[in-house]
Parts: C-alpha cells; sequence; structure tokens
C-alpha cells in the first residue's frame, strides 16, 4: 500500500449531492417572491397590462366578427331570397340555375338545386371573369345535407374557401341553396387582429418603460432608506460607542407616504438607540467614576486609620518597653491625641455613610442668624489670627427646618477650612440672607483662592490641596472630608452648596429651603411631615 493511502479507506468515495438549485421544486411564484420588490411590481403591473389589453383585443374582435357576419348573414339571407324568387318566374327545371345571370350577385356567389333528400342536383358559382362556373362534385359534396329551413351554415367548398350558406323551400318549388364567400369577413378579422397585437405590443412596451422609470423613482426613497438602516448595522453600536449615526433626510421622512413613514419610523429609532448608547455609557462612566472613589476611598481610609494606629502602637511599644528614651506623660499625650484623631476620622466616615443610606436627620426649627452667630464666635476663639465679620442680611427670620447640630457643623466646618487654608490675616466674612422660600449661608474670604484643577472636585471625599498623604500637624491639613460632609448634610436637608473661587476671592454659598415652605407639610404632631434625607 502507498504510504500516501496509508490509514485511509479504501472504499469509493460516494459522489456528494448538490444542493439543489433555487429554481428545482420551487415554483415561479416562489422564484418571484425572492426577486427585489421593483423586480415584482413590474412584472406585477405588466402582467396586469398584458391582461387587459388581451381582453380589450379578444373583445373588439369578437364583437367585430359578430358585426361583420351578421351583416354577411343579411346579405346571404337576401341574395337566398332572390334566388328564390327567381326560381319562381324563370325556367322551372330541376337543374337550372339561370337566376345567377341576373344583374346584382356578387362575384363568388354559389346557387344551388336541391333535390327532397338534400342532394345537390346542380350548383354553380359566379366567376370573377362575369360567367357561371359548374361545381365539381367534391364541392356538390362539400353543400351537401343542409336544410331548407332558412338556417345559416358556415362550409368549407375546396378550391373556393369557406361559404355561408342557406337553403329556402319554395314551397312548392325545389328548394335552392344560396351562399357567399367569407373570404372578406376572415380578411378583416386577420388584419384586425394584426393591429391589434401591433398596437398592444407597442402600448405594453411603452406601459412597461414608463412603469419601469416611475417605479424606480418611487423607489428611490425607500432604496435611500434601506442604504442608511445598512449604514446605521455597520456601526459599532455593540462597543457602546455614542458615535454619530447617520439619519435618514428630511425629504424621506413625510408621513404623506409609505416610504416616509418607514424613514421616520427608522430616524426614531435611530434616536431611541442613541439615547441607549448615550445612557449606558454614562453609566459605565459613572460606574468606573463610582469605583475609582470607592478605590480612592478605601486607600485614603485605610492610610488615614493606620497613621494614627501606627503612633498609637509605636507609643504603647515605647511605654511597654520602659525606655527612657520618652515620657510616659508626652506618651500618653500623643496616644490620646491620635486617638482623638481616629475617633474623629471615624465619627466622620460613619456620619457620611449614614446619610448614604439616607438615615433621617433630626427635625426641628433652627435659627440660621443665632447659628452663624455662635459658629463665628467659636471661629474667632479657635484662629484669633484672622479678621472674622458677620453679616445679617435679613428682612425677615432666617428659620429652616433640620438638625441643628449638623448644620452648625456645616458653618463650622466652612469656617475652619477657611482658617486652616488660608494665610494669617485673612479676612473671613458669614453672612446670612433669608426670602419667602430660601435662605442663604455664605462664607467668603480674600485668600489665595483654590486651585482650578481642585475646583471641580472640591467636594469629593478625601479632596486636598496637598496631593500626598503626608502632614506635619493636625493644623496642617485635614483628612479631606471637611467639605464632602458639608455636601452631605447640604443635601440631606434639601440643600444645594456651590463654590466660587479665584485668587483673593473665595465663597461658598448654601442655599436652604425655609420653614415656611415645609410648616404646610407639617403633621398633626406639629413636626415636619418631611423627613430630610440624601437625595440621589
Amino acid at each position: 500500500m502507498s504510504p500516501r493511502f496509508r490509514g485511509r479507506s479504501l472504499t469509493a468515495r460516494q459522489p456528494r449531492t448538490p444542493p439543489p438549485a433555487r429554481s428545482r421544486g420551487q415554483s415561479w411564484w416562489a422564484r418571484l417572491r425572492g426577486r427585489s420588490l421593483r423586480t415584482r411590481l413590474l412584472v406585477f403591473i405588466c402582467a396586469a397590462l398584458v391582461v387587459v389589453c388581451t381582453a380589450m383585443a379578444l373583445t373588439t374582435i369578437f364583437a367585430q366578427r359578430a358585426y361583420l357576419l351578421g351583416n354577411l348573414d343579411q346579405r346571404v339571407s337576401d341574395a337566398a331570397s332572390r334566388s328564390q324568387g327567381g326560381v319562381r318566374i324563370g325556367p322551372s327545371g330541376d337543374t337550372d340555375l339561370g337566376f345567377l345571370n341576373e344583374q346584382g350577385q356578387p362575384i363568388g356567389t354559389v346557387a344551388a338545386r336541391l333535390g327532397d333528400n338534400g342532394q345537390v342536383l346542380a350548383a354553380k358559382v359566379v366567376s370573377r371573369a362575369g360567367g357561371l362556373k359548374i361545381l365539381t362534385a367534391a364541392q356538390r359534396a362539400a353543400l351537401s345535407g343542409i336544410e331548407a329551413d332558412g338556417s345559416l351554415h358556415t362550409r368549407t367548398v375546396p378550391g373556393l374557401g369557406t361559404y355561408r350558406v342557406t337553403a329556402l323551400d319554395g314551397g312548392g318549388e325545389q328548394a335552392v341553396m344560396t351562399g357567399l364567400p367569407m373570404d372578406d369577413v376572415q380578411d378583416m378579422i386577420r388584419g384586425l387582429v394584426v393591429v391589434e397585437a401591433v398596437v398592444a405590443a407597442a402600448g405594453l412596451t411603452v406601459a412597461g418603460c414608463v412603469c419601469a422609470v416611475v417605479i424606480r423613482r418611487q423607489l428611490r426613497p425607500l432604496g435611500r432608506v434601506a442604504a442608511t438602516a445598512v449604514e446605521v448595522s455597520r456601526s459599532p453600536l455593540g462597543h457602546g460607542e455614542v458615535t454619530a449615526l447617520i439619519r435618514v433626510p428630511e425629504r424621506d421622512t413625510d408621513p404623506g407616504s409609505e416610504a416616509g413613514q418607514v424613514g421616520a419610523a427608522l430616524n426614531r429609532m435611530i434616536d431611541h438607540v442613541e439615547t441607549s448608547l448615550a445612557e449606558r455609557q454614562r453609566s459605565e462612566e459613572e460606574m468606573r467614576r463610582s469605583e475609582e472613589r470607592m478605590r480612592r476611598f478605601l486607600a485614603d481610609a485605610s492610610h488615614e486609620l493606620r497613621t494614627p494606629l501606627a503612633s498609637i502602637a509605636g507609643y504603647a511599644e515605647l511605654m511597654n518597653r520602659g525606655t527612657q528614651k520618652i515620657e510616659p506623660t508626652m506618651a500618653w499625650r500623643r496616644v490620646s491625641a491620635e486617638s482623638a484623631r481616629m475617633t474623629g476620622l471615624v465619627e466622620d466616615l460613619l456620619l457620611l455613610a449614614r446619610l448614604d443610606e439616607g438615615r433621617p436627620l433630626q427635625s426641628a426649627e433652627v435659627d440660621l442668624a443665632a447659628l452663624v452667630a455662635e459658629a463665628v464666635w467659636d471661629a474667632r476663639a479657635a484662629g484669633d489670627s484672622h479678621n472674622w465679620q458677620l453679616a445679617l442680611l435679613l428682612d425677615s427670620p432666617a428659620l429652616v427646618v433640620g438638625d441643628e447640630a449638623r448644620l452648625h457643623q456645616v458653618v463650622a466646618n466652612l469656617l475652619a477650612n477657611a482658617r486652616v487654608h488660608t494665610p494669617v490675616g485673612t479676612t473671613v466674612v458669614a453672612s446670612v440672607e433669608a426670602t419667602d422660600t430660601h435662605c442663604t449661608i455664605r462664607v467668603r474670604d480674600d485668600g489665595p483662592g483654590i486651585p482650578p484643577s481642585l475646583l471641580p472636585r472640591v467636594f469629593e471625599r478625601f479632596t486636598r490641596a496637598d496631593a500626598s498623604r503626608s502632614r506635619m500637624s493636625a493644623e496642617n491639613g485635614g483628612s479631606g472630608l471637611g467639605l464632602a460632609i458639608v455636601a452631605a448634610i447640604t443635601t440631606a436637608h434639601g440643600g444645594t452648596i456651590r463654590v466660587e473661587s479665584a485668587p483673593g476671592r473665595t465663597e461658598f454659598t448654601i442655599e436652604l429651603p425655609s420653614a415656611e415652605v415645609l410648616t404646610p407639610a407639617a403633621g398633626a404632631g406639629g413636626k415636619s411631615a418631611v423627613s430630610p434625607r440624601v437625595r440621589t
């Protein structure tokens, strides 16, 4: 065995059955359905035109034939009546056909004398030369068997052509048969058929061309809609990338036409697709940002908690060893300070977590003027190196419904932020304004301002002006949660916060709904029926 065929079967290869052709086993209707709409419309219209033209031509031909045959039958009947009259006044022989010599007999007229049983006794035809010609036995045989009842018959006479004949009984005289040729009628019918066929063919050709042009022009909008759909289908929609998808042109979206309705529906579908893709992309971006914030939050929180824990563990280790390198009192003070710092950080994180969960805050009427005044006095006591000012621009009491402790924390954090991040001698102004619907708190300073790169994310958690994680002291910087807590508490009270900063002027603005807006919603127990929650 050849190595080439080693391991292969020697069985003869069976011929592969060819796939059935589309035309096999399929009717013309199935094949036509696989064609384009333009082709099907053209075929249907042409078929309808062919049927209509054929019906009209046949109707015309049959009507014309009936008219011509009726005219010929009348002439045959008249000729038979004249022949019968000629028999009465002429010779009375059984084979006498002398009446054919009378003037007015058309050329080709056939006359015959019939016997009692219908056999032809004598028959002659008027020749073109004007004489009479005796018919042969075969020609007479073709005319035999006609009853003398006046009915009309069509007979083909050898050598003479087709005739329309009738026989009349003379009332005691021998029956006389008379016939006229049908050549003129047949020639006219054949000519009419030729004319009808030529006219129909020409008309169908012109109508087919016109229909093809009209159908092509009318289906152009549908073709453009299909091209738009194909172009959209080629777009990388599965990747979630929002691209400028093409639209069906406005001229192809007219609701008055079927193609326009399809184009308008396709544009609406493309709008929905783009909206869905944009929404999905925004959701994915928001998810990525959320994951990034979560990773950054965990990293920052871990570091912020690890630093005081490391300090506490270090000082505790030194105290356990009983070394003389550090005094126990100072070590204890450092442990207490780091514990307090860690406790504050954990409390801030716990507060943010509760606000994120939407837990309700305390709900009571709060006077913002008194609250801001107390916060300014506390800030002046904590940092007398700054110039602290209070401005109460009130036309009505600045009353809101909320948690007084948390609102005090908001103002205290803003003032502490101004104290920590501005140089000595900076003027800090805290003002309160009130309207019928809102109460506004503004904290403004004339310090160096917030860096532009930091301004968009100033209210995010663990956002600090110094990117490094190390700080020399608690006064040199915070954990980056102060402004995040301010934003969360403000949102929980149904308010808004914004910041504007430029060198020499930084202003935080907080707007809260006034108590007069929330009072109508209070319940029967006198407490507000609206619990401030975190709005997401």
